[in-house]
């Protein structure tokens, strides 16, 4: 995107906090300069989601969709954000729609990233969930003891 006299430019220093999981606002951003690590609360921990670098963009579903932030995002190294309002991104849209073709491009990207890890995740619990029943059939088998006095079948 390119940058005109009308965007303003936010710096963020090293660790800085751009904006909170559950914050209620709505700017969008796109990386200048720096770096921007995403960062979602989960089991009492932080996830990091992504970083991402110069010409990445976040903060657009809050922006989007009007609902509050769904993860944190953090300066990493000195930073510099172009700040786009609620008001200005469809100005922004309209002076360069290369800007919009770019957004979309880096969506698709994203959710073909989470689409390939959610595989990954199902892939992973499936066969752990393989293992534990192949365990658990492994033990009963060690387990039992047919009596003395009955015959096993005889397998054909």
């Amino acid at each position: 995107m390119k940058v005109s006299r009308q965007h303003e430019i936010q710096t963020f220093g090293d660790g800085e906090i751009v904006f909170r999981e559950g914050e209620d606002t709505r700017d969008m951003y796109v990386v200048h300069e720096g770096q921007v690590e995403i960062l979602k609360h989960a089991g009492g921990h932080d996830v990091q989601l992504a970083i991402l670098e110069r010409g990445s963009f976040f903060g657009e579903m809050s922006l989007l969709e009007g609902l509050p932030r769904s993860a944190t995002a953090r300066s990493v190294g000195t930073t510099k954000l172009l700040v786009l309002r609620p008001g200005s991104l469809l100005m922004s849209i309209r002076r360069d729609p290369t800007f919009a073709f770019e957004m979309l491009q880096q969506m698709s990207g994203r959710i073909r990233e989470l689409n390939d890890k959610l595989v990954y995740k199902v892939a992973i619990a499936e066969f752990g969930n393989r293992l534990a029943r192949s365990a658990i059939i492994t033990s009963a088998i060690a387990e039992y003891k047919p009596a003395r006095n009955v015959a096993e079948p005889k397998l054909p």
